[in-house]
């Protein structure tokens, strides 16, 4: 029971290392991240609003969306916002998945993210969330940082807007990573109210890079 929960909960950092948030950020800085883009519709959206509220945020990009989307990749690269690698198919079963399997799509992603433009990402979100051995060892063999959440918005969900919004900025401080999609209407609504949020409460989202003092690319 608790193996499955470790392998479920990012937070818990039960099968390898997870940076969640940083506790010992001086600054107001927190850190808006993205998973599952890029999509045509929505991924613009959010990069209008982000250029409109001076906003840096993080992108852990599906590799296969982005073999579809290389525009839109590019986009977030230029506009000075972090991209990261999130697995090549984001497959529900990619929890059963042996090493080598985990690592083929890993290596995958980072390849058509360095072919696009010549960045060899660092940073790696687990697909929904879980880790297991397999993917621990996929990851140290690739030397990749794992970055989690401690802000989990649940904007895919059936929850209202300010529902959403609600759970992100309660108790909210510095060296919080919230965890949003780039993939719905709803989630770009949110992401507007929580930009004003934070400029009247004067938070400042910076990349993941940023936050943790890490380097992004190799």
């Amino acid at each position: 029971m608790v193996t499955a929960l470790g392998s479920g909960l990012v937070g818990w950092n039960y099968h390898l290392k997870i940076l969640n948030s940083n506790k010992n950020a001086t600054k107001n800085h927190i850190s808006i991240t993205f998973d599952d883009g890029p999509n045509s519709e929505f991924t613009p959206q959010v990069l209008a609003l982000l250029n409109k509220f001076q906003a840096k945020a993080t992108f852990f990009c599906i590799g296969k969306h982005i073999e579809i989307h290389p525009e839109i990749s590019q986009q977030i690269i230029t506009a000075g916002h972090t991209i990261g690698n999130h697995t090549y198919s984001h497959a529900n079963n990619f929890g059963f998945y042996n090493t080598e399997r985990v690592q083929s799509e890993l290596e995958k992603t980072n390849s058509v993210i360095k072919e696009l433009s010549g960045l060899n990402p660092q940073l790696y979100r687990p697909a929904f969330g879980v880790t297991n051995p397999h993917i621990r060892r996929a990851v140290q063999n690739l030397n990749l940082i794992t970055i989690g959440w401690n802000k989990r918005s649940l904007d895919t969900t059936n929850l209202s807007e300010k529902q959403i919004l609600n759970r992100i900025t309660k108790n909210l401080k510095s060296g919080d990573v919230i965890l949003l999609h780039d993939t719905s209407d709803k989630s770009v609504r949110v992401l507007e109210q929580l930009l004003l949020f934070l400029r009247e409460n004067n938070f400042q989202s910076v990349t993941i890079d940023t936050l943790f003092n890490i380097k992004a690319y190799a």
